[in-house]
């Protein structure tokens, strides 16, 4: 074995090592996984939803507590979408599936107008069908394959264009309280997985609906957000950890915080107010 391909080796286990990490400590922060539960792997063909079910699977092999997996896909009636990869992929490498068959694509081909963005119509078909099957086959989560990189995008998005702070968030209960939504590669970066994908070899479907769509506000927001990273490293990361630690009362919406009813609370004032500030905020400077 070469010196160059030994490396390679050496540093697709620490990626490996890395995205399984992540994974593990997303689940156990959230506590998406629980014993006996149904995890539904929502598999698209894409990077993000491969990976996510072959680091589920393995971590199933290794976890303290016993769950099911089984991935599910919709087949939006795409034309020319290669309808045999899927599975020929699942059952080579034993892996319980179901393909959902519903025509959403004529749906969002005559709603929408030609040029216009077909996500959010195409987001709502797809699930509305998974939910549907999610309830009616006894599922008790349902995995999605949105990353690092999709939460903080989505955050931009909502506030540029939504006027909210608002994102994905790693574990949603729907609003009819009948699903739970998990993200596990909610720590995990996009070029992480790229990389995982590339190394894996698996069988990408390209996205013929959406994927096509150059101009789409989120490919904007994707590309001033990557110009930030290779400007300043570690600021996707620090825009991310800043989500996880919100403070209400230092923002304006009076719905997460009672501005309206703020009010003083002193004490009677003795004259030695200021002193007692001062000795408590600045201890050493009354010592020599």
């Amino acid at each position: 074995m070469t010196d160059t391909i030994l490396k390679k080796n050496v540093e697709f286990n620490k990626l490996k090592k890395r995205l399984r990490r992540h994974v593990g400590q997303a689940i156990a922060d959230y506590n998406m996984v629980q014993d006996g539960d149904k995890v539904m792997v929502c598999l698209s063909g894409g990077k993000d939803s491969y990976t996510l079910l072959d680091i589920l699977t393995n971590l199933q092999k290794h976890a303290p507590i016993n769950f099911e997996i089984v991935a599910v896909n919709l087949d939006q009636k795409q034309p020319g979408f290669p309808e045999h990869i899927l599975p020929e992929y699942l059952k080579s490498i034993d892996i319980p599936f179901h393909i959902i068959e519903k025509d959403t694509y004529s749906i969002v081909k005559e709603i929408v107008p030609e040029g216009k963005t077909t996500c959010g119509i195409c987001s709502r078909l797809r699930r509305g069908s998974l939910y549907g099957y999610a309830r009616q086959n006894g599922i008790t989560k349902i995995a999605l394959g949105h990353h690092r990189d999709d939460i903080i995008e989505t955050a931009f998005l909502n506030m540029f264009y939504g006027s909210k702070l608002k994102a994905m968030p790693p574990k949603l209960l729907s609003d009819d309280k009948t699903n739970i939504l998990i993200r596990p590669l909610a720590y995990c970066k996009e070029a992480d997985i790229i990389r995982y994908a590339e190394h894996q070899q698996f069988p990408i479907i390209p996205c013929n609906l959406c994927g096509s769509q150059d101009s789409l506000q989120r490919q904007v927001i994707k590309d001033m957000l990557q110009g930030w990273e290779k400007q300043t490293p570690g600021r996707l990361e620090n825009i991310f950890r800043s989500l996880q630690n919100i403070s209400p009362s230092q923002l304006a919406d009076n719905e997460q915080f009672n501005f309206k009813d703020l009010e003083l609370h002193r004490i009677q004032p003795s004259g030695q107010e200021d002193e007692a500030h001062d000795d408590s905020q600045y201890p050493l400077a009354r010592e020599g």
